[in-house]
């Protein structure tokens, strides 16, 4: 099957709900106002694009790659990043909604994450050294075996780390944040 190609296009108030999405290659391309709610963007290659203003909910990811994207204002419930295309996987997200979605096992260093809902994440296995969590929402996000390390959590609020079972060498908390990290020992922080 033949894959479009696609440089530094513009995509605004686009709905894909409505017109199928073209698997292809998207270079320097920005979606701005696009309802791709369900839509498959599997086999799809993003490379240095911007999403803003979107709604990518329930969007089918198998094999896409995401290369240098950011994602501003979008709405990106249920999506499973796990099965994306991991090969230089690169994504930021500022002020996106990423609740119930997944980066199982996914290698994901300095990923900046910037006033952000995270609700009920799936960050197991994943490798986020070197992260920034800044005004984040981590309620019920899910930390097992994950790579932590030199990741920035002053800011963010809601989180619960268990410290035995993860790496955090040198990341960084606030000192308010520290019920976050024993909250496993049922114990109350003043």
């Amino acid at each position: 099957m033949q894959m479009g190609y696609f440089d530094e296009k513009e995509f605004d108030n686009v709905n894909y709900s409505e017109k199928r999405f073209e698997t292809g290659e998207y270079e320097q391309c920005r979606f701005s106002n696009c309802n791709l709610l369900n839509s498959d963007l599997s086999g799809s290659v993003f490379e240095e694009c911007e999403f803003s203003n979107c709604d990518l909910s329930m969007s089918k990811l198998h094999k896409t790659a995401f290369k240098n994207v950011s994602f501003k204002n979008c709405k990106m419930l249920g999506l499973h990043f796990e099965i994306c295309n991991p090969f230089l996987f690169e994504v930021r997200f500022d002020n996106c909604q990423l609740n119930l979605s997944s980066f199982y096992k996914l290698s994901m260093k300095g990923t900046t994450f910037n006033s952000s809902s995270i609700h009920e994440v799936d960050f197991v296995e994943a490798n986020l050294t070197k992260s920034t969590f800044t005004n984040c929402d981590l309620l019920g996000a899910l930390f097992e075996n994950t790579v932590l390390e030199q990741s920035d959590f002053r800011e963010a609020y809601n989180y619960s780390i268990d410290p035995e079972m993860n790496r955090i060498a040198k990341a960084k908390f606030s000192s308010s944040g520290l019920q976050g990290l024993l909250s496993k020992y049922d114990i109350v922080v003043d």
